[in-house]
């Protein structure tokens, strides 16, 4: 990564696109401290702390969320509509076109998509502050003090303009990233996210540490909290990289007095394809039906009991495995397509050794990529589960740092790492066949 990041730095085009990125960074963090006039932020940070599905989105935003400002809602609406429209293209025929027209049709998406965020950045907005309602987060006062005290109706109608304007602002920042820095914008402003929302936590128990505000035996804690988590994020990584090569061989054909084909290439199939995506759909799903309650006032002791976010029985784990592999299986599905695969190396003359060309070529894949599927799924369960179990095993005390570090963030950090790493090569092998060819 080091090395990469040494040999961009001297290509003047990937340096550019480097402090690019930068900047977009710098601005969506600045954005992150502004704060909304008619919120309470102490009120707002007590009321996202009783969620655990709101601490999440808040520890993707950086805290924005917690701390109730422009960039409260941040990039969720944006990723939920990607999803959403992801998926309607394969279920509707014309998205489904124009997902093949090139980039016309990718840019009709792409405004799809735009329209779909600012729908639910605005169900969002309006879903937190009914949620929040009853723990007077709305402040009036801070409109004027003494010369105006507007209705509360205003106020709310007036918060709710500001978040869905923040979060358009932040699918700006995104795109723009995209465009004009290095990788994809929307993942490095999570992982900008994650990372200070850890930094934070981070710099407030080991300050404690050197203030001599904890004791020994934390301290301890602590150091053994940040060698876990080395290990966790080595065995991430690993897994992460890992794939299963299929080999496809293409047989030589004339055309005129050239001979084509003769070569063997390899389908890439990674263990873990899907990402962090299923732990999320799964995290939103099992949340889901608390925050509908916690909106509208009602109470349901059942669910809360057994089946809640803070539910002490082993139903809570057990749903939530259930929805990590259905969502892993359905995600890798609309990922791999494997009788299109088939086609597609039968149509150029390939066939995989000792498997006949056609149906029988998708069946092997179909049967390959169910397995690996699987291991990848059981991988995630993992991910969900053991971290927090080995870091409340060694964090005994309250430091913060249980909040530092959770399963899907950590997922998050590693995979966009190794993205930024792969298209900053991408960009220097880019630059130097450039210079090959002139």
């Amino acid at each position: 990564m080091f090395q990469t990041l040494k040999n961009a730095f001297k290509v003047k085009d990937v340096r550019k696109k480097i402090l690019m990125t930068l900047l977009f960074v710098f601005i969506y963090r600045l954005g992150s401290f502004v704060p909304v006039p008619g919120i309470s932020a102490s009120a707002f940070q007590g009321a996202v702390g009783n969620s655990d599905f709101l601490n999440i989105l808040s520890a993707i935003g950086g805290g924005a969320l917690s701390n109730g400002t422009l960039f409260a809602i941040g990039i969720s609406p944006y990723i939920n509509a990607s999803i959403i429209v992801q998926l309607l293209t394969i279920a509707i025929p014309r998205l489904e076109r124009l997902s093949k027209e090139g980039d016309e049709g990718k840019a009709k998406i792409t405004k799809i998509t735009r329209y779909g965020t600012i729908i639910l950045a605005a169900v969002q907005a309006v879903g937190i502050l009914l949620v929040f309602n009853q723990s007077n987060i709305l402040d009036t006062a801070l409109f004027g003090g003494e010369w105006w005290i507007p209705p509360t109706w205003f106020v709310f109608i007036f918060v709710t303009v500001i978040f869905v304007a923040g979060s358009a602002l932040v699918m700006w920042i995104g795109e723009r990233i995209t465009e004009h820095g290095v990788s994809n914008g929307m993942s490095m402003l999570i992982f900008v996210g994650i990372i200070a929302t850890a930094g934070r936590s981070l710099r407030v128990s080991l300050g404690a540490i050197f203030e001599g505000k904890i004791a020994p035996s934390t301290t301890w804690e602590i150091v053994g909290f940040l060698v876990l988590a080395v290990v966790l994020f080595a065995f991430i990584i690993t897994v992460d990289k890992a794939e299963r090569k299929i080999q496809v061989q293409y047989s030589k054909q004339i055309k005129g007095n050239k001979m084509y084909g003769g070569q063997s290439s390899m389908i890439p199939i990674r263990v873990n394809g899907s990402g962090v995506l299923p732990l999320i759909f799964a995290f939103a799903i099992t949340s889901f039906p608390e925050l509908i309650m916690s909106t509208f006032g009602w109470t349901w002791n059942f669910y809360t009991t057994y089946l809640g976010t803070k539910s002490q029985t082993g139903a809570y784990p057990i749903m939530l495995t259930v929805w990590i592999f259905i969502f892993a299986f359905f995600y890798q599905q609309v990922q791999f397509n494997p009788v299109e695969v088939a086609n597609n190396i039968q149509n150029n003359g390939g066939f995989i050794p000792g498997i006949r060309p056609g149906k029988p070529t998708s069946d092997y894949l179909t049967k390959v990529v169910q397995r690996i599927t699987f291991f990848g799924a059981i991988f995630l369960g993992i991910i969900a589960f053991v971290p927090t179990m080995l870091f409340s095993m060694v964090i005994k005390t309250q430091t913060g740092l249980l909040g530092a570090f959770s399963a899907t963030g950590m997922l998050i950090v590693v995979s966009v790492a190794l993205e930024f790493e792969k298209s900053l090569e991408n960009q220097l092998l880019m630059k130097y066949y450039k210079g090959f060819l002139k």
